[in-house]
């Protein structure tokens, strides 16, 4: 709501969205990332307030209606109570009136056997004698006495409402109804203390229990027990024209004029009561109304809740995440309880199924918001620091909402009546507790929830390794099309929920406890604001000076809904509330009474006071024995990483991890091919050709140069060096080799050489190598696109071959691709783009068994200086770079969408980065890395929204065409460099790894550890010096993330310098050998004769999910490493 009252200074509703940098989210990013890393201390520190708060519970409150002024709060009921003042306007016939008188002896020594005796003397001499008081008379007709004449005992009982309800009845409860009205009883009595509490179930004879809440006044408990009192108070409840109250009036008058005078100080000194006020005492069950108001409203929040929860696809346990956010809101409710009764809120007026519907409705809102938070923050970064961005991001939008819904609180309980002002006391009570369990308990779960998911991937990938590939067609259930509504957004409708909610709410409870019908009741709230800095009325002078404990004002609003119930019982059986005209007491004080308070009254509940007197030794050995199994619990989530092979903090560990590959070659590798599944082909320099499987951790050697064939086919494979290009496909089942004369085919799976087909390059190189189509029970097909513009398919399967044209000039760029309404089907088909030297473009599809090329003409852009194209299958888009300029291009319409200016751009260097969130159309980011001519530098433009909870879509063509590409025009550019990148290679997951050569000052820190024997190394003695050194000591990886906040750069030498190589036959190095994308989260590097496989996060090597949803590689998680799966499952350091 804060938002959309801020609109017309803002522009728009949205909540603000704050930059990386800016020093709140900042400070809420680093905290969210220690509370994900410190799991084992949060979130037992969190579940342990949760324990002192509910274990309080039981000890502050009661159900009793006996109990419930012990020293104890009462817990709501079903019903709307109340004891509250009408206004001086108001015209209502009141239905009883209420005289009492309170007698004082000593400060809160009411309880001592002089004041009851004078109090028995003065309750006679205002209603006669009331030894052993039984008023049921036969029945008939009263006699009506003389106005001005005292009532006869006999005279006075026919008048009680026991004898029937007339406009004469009245009724009366009294302390001192606890010893039958006898000065014996009393003056018998050895232990008044226990006698009180025993009685205090007592029942009058119009079943009007005798609690203490209404025939004591500053009461002081211990133990639930009552052991001192500062007034006694005498009730008289009469009709209107009740002789009895007529007498009332006229005794105390002379007591005042007679000895009692001397006895007692009375207030007012006349005996006549100054002043009444008209009460409503309500006792109002819920209507059928009420019931199905707050049901309709608790439904639609649980249903919101788990179609919110439905959608997720990043959290291991949908049930988890929402028993854990309906924990969060059951704890913040009885915590505030507890608060509310320590410090003595009275939270019994409202009925209970209402307290939970406001903290559930704010909640949530915040919960579901963090969790969609932690989803669309970059994958490419750790677990913790992907939490701390997303609590970063969300957490100043959910405090701004929390202090805007206590602001409202607390405006609503300065004018409204005082039992809706407790809840709303309540209410933002649980509130801020609702928030710090979300920074901490529900921090701590969505980490151990987000870190199971990650190990689980890992297993089930390495299941999927071990299994055969299934290539089957997704279908989509129209329960999930129903669901697909975006995700990472809360809708305006919810943002204002909780805030709609609360006054919504507050507002129906207001005329749940307004006498007046229609609209008026909204007008009293203004009443009530106008007239609650009157303060009522002032005390006298003498009520100063006796230090009453409790007002008279205050007691009243004691009375409970049980009292209420049993009085409206009487006067008016039919109803649900009473009006009483309450009369001020008249005051009686013992002369020769010290009013002076001994000791201060006690600053909270008296509950309190006895649990810490009896319960704190019980209290401390549970809650120790509670946090040890929570760590021990919390142990067991995060599970124990030593005993899967991993670090026990691997948030800690580098984002970057380095395997080395050795002992397959021994010259330079200088060429590789890799696949998403984790299949990696290398050709070296000593015409040997290696697969590896990297995640498992084994290798094979397919062509030896041999001059011992085993058969045809192998021998071909000796002889086919040198080989100009190899392919493996995204199923990892085939490896595709090509030399000046013929194309081989190697089966993975098999490990055989299965077919060979002759090719005629013409004497010009290819450009591309890759499979047009890999059908699962047939031999694939393979592509081979020449410099010269021509292409070759080769259909193995039938052993033909079909060439094609594209372009008649020779090309300089060829890119394959799939398109992305084919990948949401599941199929393979292959689509080229093409750049010529002359920079025409040709976009190549195929139709059934033939290649059609199709010349792009650009209607509003020239084609020149084109050097490299980059397909956004996502967008359906493509990349044109050129000198200083990429264009955007759509790829149906072939029209420039949009043209991003860059800096001078070094030929064919031009890589990019589509992120997008999963169900969800556009992209969240766009990211354009390449080399500047001049500088060398790597420059990386990244392209986001204005709001980080929208997304980037593609636009309208017919709108660009017409210059009105507003779509792009409206996104944030952030621009960062990395000097000197050396080899760099653009992950999907949203990072950038290279590896570059360190400044020579640093280089020679190294090398001089390292001695150096002719090219090899031999094996020398490491303490040896040299000049030459090994070079691979001066190499470093580097690799930058999170570009779509932070943009971290982080660093790692290549080979650690206490890492044993003398076994490994590393050669000296000068420059880099090839690097390829292995997998979608890293590159394998040849380094001399050894390949380094460098990870960025978590590397699942799961071919299935790259090739079933290419879209969804975007949005894998990528938080920090581990270092081992096992054994079975992951690559070894040495080979």
């Amino acid at each position: 709501m804060l938002w959309y009252l801020l609109y017309p200074l803002r522009g728009t509703t949205k909540a603000p969205v704050l930059a990386p940098t800016h020093p709140l989210r900042a400070a809420f990013s680093r905290y969210g990332t220690w509370a994900a890393r410190h799991v084992k201390t949060v979130l037992p520190i969190s579940t342990a307030v949760v324990f002192v708060l509910l274990y309080l519970f039981p000890f502050l409150y009661t159900t009793d209606a006996t109990n419930i002024t012990s020293g104890v709060s009462n817990l709501p009921h079903h019903v709307w109570t109340d004891a509250q003042p009408l206004s001086d306007s108001a015209v209502v016939e009141p239905d009883v009136i209420m005289r009492s008188i309170w007698i004082h002896g000593s400060y809160m020594k009411a309880l001592e056997r002089d004041v009851l005796l004078g109090a028995l003397e003065l309750q006679d001499e205002l209603l006669g004698p009331t030894t052993d008081f039984n008023p049921r008379h036969p029945e008939e007709a009263p006699v009506l006495p003389d106005p001005l004449a005292d009532l006869t005992p006999e005279q006075r009982d026919s008048f009680h409402i026991i004898n029937g309800l007339t406009p004469k009845s009245w009724f009366f409860h009294s302390p001192l109804q606890y010893w039958s009205g006898s000065a014996d009883n009393i003056a018998a009595d050895q232990d008044i203390i226990s006698t009180v509490n025993a009685k205090k179930t007592q029942s009058t004879s119009v079943n009007v229990t005798l609690r203490h809440s209404i025939v004591f006044s500053g009461k002081r408990f211990e133990e639930r027990r009552l052991v001192a009192a500062d007034a006694l108070v005498i009730t008289l409840i009469h009709l209107r024209d009740s002789p009895v109250g007529k007498q009332w009036v006229r005794k105390a008058e002379a007591l005042a004029a007679t000895e009692m005078g001397d006895k007692w100080t009375i207030i007012p000194g006349d005996g006549r009561s100054t002043s009444s006020q008209l009460y409503e005492f309500q006792f109002r069950p819920m209507s059928w109304s009420d019931w199905a108001v707050l049901t309709v409203a608790y439904s639609l929040t649980i249903l919101y809740l788990m179609l919110s929860l439905s959608k997720l696809r990043a959290v291991k346990s949908r049930l988890g995440i929402m028993v854990t956010i309906l924990a969060q809101i059951t704890a913040s409710i009885f915590s505030s309880f507890t608060v509310c009764a320590i410090f003595k809120i009275d939270l019994s007026r409202i009925p209970y199924y209402a307290y939970p519907l406001v903290v559930l409705t704010i909640s949530v809102e915040n919960s579901i918001r963090l969790i969609n938070a932690v989803i669309t923050t970059s994958w490419s970064i750790g677990i913790s620091d992907r939490i701390g961005e997303a609590f970063g991001a969300t957490a100043h939008v959910a405090v701004a909402n929390r202090l805007q819904n206590l602001l409202i609180l607390l405006g609503l309980s300065r004018i409204t009546l005082p039992g809706v002002a407790a809840f709303c006391t309540f209410a933002a009570v649980a509130i801020v507790f609702d928030f710090f369990y979300l920074a901490t308990f529900v921090l701590s779960v969505l980490s151990v929830d987000v870190r199971q998911r990650e190990l689980s991937e890992l297993e089930k990938a390495a299941v999927r390794r071990r299994s055969s590939s299934q290539n089957t067609k997704s279908q989509q259930t129209w329960v999930e099309t129903f669901r697909q509504f975006r995700l990472g957004e809360v809708g305006a409708s919810t943002r204002i929920a909780g805030s709609t909610v609360v006054l919504g709410f507050v507002l129906i409870a207001q005329s749940h406890y307004a006498p007046e019908s229609g609209s008026q009741w909204v007008n009293r709230i203004f009443q009530l604001s106008r007239g609650s800095s009157n303060g009522g009325t002032s005390k006298s002078s003498l009520l100063i000076d006796i230090h009453q404990a409790r007002s008279p004002t205050s007691w009243l609003r004691l009375q409970d809904h049980q009292t209420a119930r049993e009085v409206i019982s009487v006067i008016k059986p039919w109803a649900h509330s009473y009006v009483a005209c309450v009369h001020d007491p008249l005051i009686f004080v013992l002369k020769g009474s010290d009013r002076m308070p001994g000791t201060r009254e006690p600053f909270f509940l008296p509950a309190v006071y006895d649990f810490l007197h009896h319960e704190i030794p019980r209290f401390v050995v549970l809650l120790l024995t509670l946090v040890a199994m929570l760590l021990l619990f919390t142990n067991y989530l995060v599970r124990d990483k030593q005993q899967r092979g991993e670090p026990r903090h691997p948030d800690d560990e580098p984002l970057l991890s380095i395997e080395t590959i050795s002992h397959g070659h021994t010259l330079d590798v200088v060429m590789m091919a890799g696949s998403p599944g984790g299949q990696l082909a290398s050709a070296g320099l000593d015409r040997l050709i290696q697969v590896w499987d990297v995640p498992g951790g084994s290798r094979i050697q397919i062509a030896s140069n041999s001059d011992s064939p085993t058969d045809e086919l192998s021998e071909v494979a000796d002889n086919i060096f040198p080989v100009l290009g190899m392919a493996v496909d995204r199923e990892s089942r085939w490896l595709v080799l090509l030399s000046h004369q013929r194309v081989l085919l190697w089966s993975i799976e098999d490990q055989q050489w299965v077919s060979m087909m002759e090719i005629d390059l013409g004497g010009h190189r290819h450009e591309a190598l890759f499979f047009s189509k890999t059908p699962i029970d047939s031999i694939p097909s393979v592509v081979v696109v020449g410099r010269n513009g021509t292409m070759t398919e080769l259909d193995f399967e039938a052993e033909t071959s079909k060439e094609f044209t594209i372009c008649k000039t020779p090309l300089a760029w060829v890119v394959p691709f799939t398109e992305s309404y084919l990948a949401r089907k599941n199929v393979s088909q292959v689509s080229v783009l093409t750049a010529s030297r002359k920079s025409c473009i040709h976009l190549v599809r195929q139709h059934g068994s033939e290649w059609l090329s199709e010349e792009v003409k650009f209607a509003n852009r020239g084609s020149k200086d084109i050097h490299c194209l980059a397909p956004i299958p996502a967008l359906s888009m493509y990349l044109v770079g050129r000198s200083q300029t990429v264009d955007l291009v759509d790829l149906r319409t072939s029209v420039i969408i949009h043209a991003f200016q860059t800096e001078i751009m070094q030929p064919r260097s031009l890589k990019q980065i589509s992120m997008s969130r999963p169900r969800q159309t556009g992209l969240t980011s766009l990211t354009l890395s390449y080399v500047n001519l001049d500088t060398k530098d790597l420059v990386i433009q990244t392209y986001l929204p204005e709001d980080e909870s929208d997304t980037i879509c593609s636009g309208d063509p017919l709108e660009a065409l017409k210059g009105k590409p507003r779509v792009w025009d409206g996104t944030r550019e952030v621009i960062r460099r990395v000097a000197n990148p050396g080899t760099w290679e653009a992950l999907s997951n949203g990072s950038i790894v290279g590896v570059r050569q360190k400044p020579q000052a640093q280089a020679q820190q190294w090398q001089s550890k390292v001695a150096v024997g002719g090219v090899r190394k031999r094996g020398g003695n490491r303490s040896d010096t040299g000049s030459g050194g090994s070079a691979s000591e001066a190499w470093e990886v580097w690799v930058i993330s999170n570009l779509e906040t932070k943009g971290d750069l982080e660093t790692r030498l290549l080979d650690l310098p206490d890492e044993d190589k003398h076994d490994q036959g590393h050669l000296m190095i000068s420059d880099l050998g090839p690097m390829v994308r292995l997998g979608t989260k890293s590159v394998a590097v040849g380094l001399g004769n050894v390949i380094k496989v460098i990870s960025v996060g978590h590397e699942y090597f799961d071919q299935h999910r790259d090739h079933l949803a290419p879209s969804d590689l975007r949005n894998m998680s990528a938080a920090r490493r581990r270092k081992a799966l096992g054994a079975s499952s992951r690559a070894r350091a040495v080979w």
